[in-house]
């Protein structure tokens, strides 16, 4: 492990009263368009090792192409990984930083065994939350397991938007992830917001009226 990014961090943190840690990350928070995800992965050190040596790193560091490639692997190593969501109503009904925090503990909550310890990617814990947890800045960066949280939450709202795509034609969903290009903000001008549009959100104002 000498020389890798992650091996000072792995160190730290596991102890012998510390031997499963979960790593939360989310997704989705600056887009214009639909949920919120996070992922919770917990790993023991041997996990947070083979990981590593894979090349699970953080999300957006890597291609569309290797981030799917390593979600199968993420899955089958972890000792339990979860997904929490939150919906364009949650978010519009306590704001994206107070949904950002459901979303995690949604998936903190639904994870099979429960961590010792979980690492928060960014600057805050998650509130009321009863489990011992740090907030680390560009922790998926730093910590395998949250930048395994990052490819899970990452591929699994690409691939949600991909299919509303679909159901909502015309805001080059399918490219921008939901997320403001100037074609999106274009469309949104033209045709007006939809259902999963954030209109709290600057470019999806209340007054613009949905065609959907």
């Amino acid at each position: 492990m000498k020389g890798d990014p992650h091996s000072v961090a792995l160190e730290v943190v596991y102890s012998p009263r510390c031997s499963l840690v979960a790593g939360v990350d989310e997704v989705g928070r600056g887009a214009l368009f639909g949920p919120l995800v996070a992922a919770a992965v917990a790993l023991t050190e041997p996990g947070s090792q083979a990981l590593t040596a894979l090349g699970v790193t953080d999300s957006k560091r890597l291609t569309p192409q290797r981030r799917e490639q390593l979600v199968e692997p993420i899955q089958a190593i972890a000792i339990t990984w979860a997904l929490g969501v939150a919906t364009v109503h949650d978010i519009e009904r306590v704001n994206v930083l107070q949904a950002t925090f459901l979303a995690m503990d949604r998936a903190i909550r639904r994870l099979s065994q429960t961590p010792q310890l979980c690492l928060i990617d960014g600057n805050r814990e998650v509130p009321q939350l009863q489990l011992p947890q740090r907030a680390v800045v560009q922790g998926d960066q730093k910590y395998v397991q949250i930048a395994a949280a990052s490819i899970l939450a990452k591929v699994w709202r690409d691939n949600l938007i991909v299919r509303l795509d679909k159901r909502y034609p015309g805001y080059s969903l399918a490219s921008n992830k939901g997320y403001g290009s100037t074609a999106h903000r274009l469309a949104l001008q033209t045709f007006g917001p939809t259902a999963q549009h954030r209109r709290s959100f600057k470019g999806c104002s209340p007054e613009q009226q949905s065609l959907f």
